[in-house]
């Protein structure tokens, strides 16, 4: 298993439990973690990356427990693209700020640039290489950050809010980075309130509910129950409820599978 998740408890204040008796295990498949504000998302994925330490119960990342390792250390096995860019970004040129992650690491220089390079071929921005990201727009700015980590050649890579300011075009690119994420081996695991998105990309989804975990299963299970979602204050991807108010019983998560939907 990639990561493994025993008995984990965190809080701010004691007494006030964010996450409490959290058990999971996590493959290779890609995961979304969803639910609302306040479900514990965010620190879930900060204990995950090493930033904040259980206050009781272990997390395993490729069998290291992060109360033992250092957060260097867990950077070259678990890379996490923030919600906002400019929580992340800092360099004043693209190719720099690419480039901080894998030299970071401990790869060397040429390394380190053949990787940035290939990183913001990826995103389609390997022509700005030399501008300035504070002169990009946002959603160029948030591929930025995420071919910050795809270039540090990670296991494992957190996504956070991915779609956030993202036009079509950005969501297709950063749709086809995860498939061929997925095709490399890497876990990829993402938290969102893009149910939609889900739907289309991820093979696995897990829903906290009040620091503790509601539902986790594939995601075509997870979105078919929607009773359970409610209490999470949840809906299911649009063209699911579209074809349950329609009078099918099978769930449908996404356009191609509405497209191949056998009417009998």
């Amino acid at each position: 298993m990639n990561i493994i998740v025993k008995d984990l408890y965190f809080y701010y204040k004691e007494g006030e439990d964010v996450l409490k008796g959290i058990n999971l295990e996590f493959d290779d498949r890609c995961t979304a973690i969803i639910g609302q504000n306040g479900a514990g998302k965010t620190t879930f994925v900060k204990l995950l990356k090493g930033l904040l330490k259980p206050k009781k119960g272990d997390i395993f990342i490729k069998g290291l427990n992060t109360k033992e390792t250092t957060v260097a250390k867990l950077a070259s096995i678990i890379g996490l693209v923030f919600q906002n860019p400019n929580d992340q970004i800092f360099k004043n040129k693209v190719l720099d700020e690419v480039m901080f992650g894998p030299l970071n690491i401990g790869q060397d220089k040429n390394l380190a640039f053949e990787n940035a390079k290939k990183a913001l071929e990826l995103v389609a921005l390997l022509q700005k290489a030399d501008e300035n990201p504070y002169d990009l727009t946002l959603s160029e700015r948030k591929l930025i950050s995420i071919a910050s980590i795809l270039a540090m050649d990670t296991d494992i890579i957190i996504l956070d809010e991915p779609t956030i300011a993202q036009d079509f075009i950005s969501r297709e690119k950063i749709k086809n980075i995860i498939k061929k994420l997925k095709e490399e081996g890497k876990l990829v695991i993402t938290i969102t309130h893009d149910m939609d998105f889900v739907a289309e990309n991820f093979e696995r989804t897990i829903v906290f509910n009040q620091g503790q975990v509601l539902l986790d299963g594939p995601t075509k299970e997870v979105f078919s129950k929607e009773d359970i979602l409610k209490t999470a204050h949840l809906e299911p991807p649009y063209i699911t409820q579209l074809f349950k108010r329609l009078g099918f019983s099978e769930t449908v998560l996404n356009l191609e599978e509405a497209l191949n939907y056998k009417i009998l």
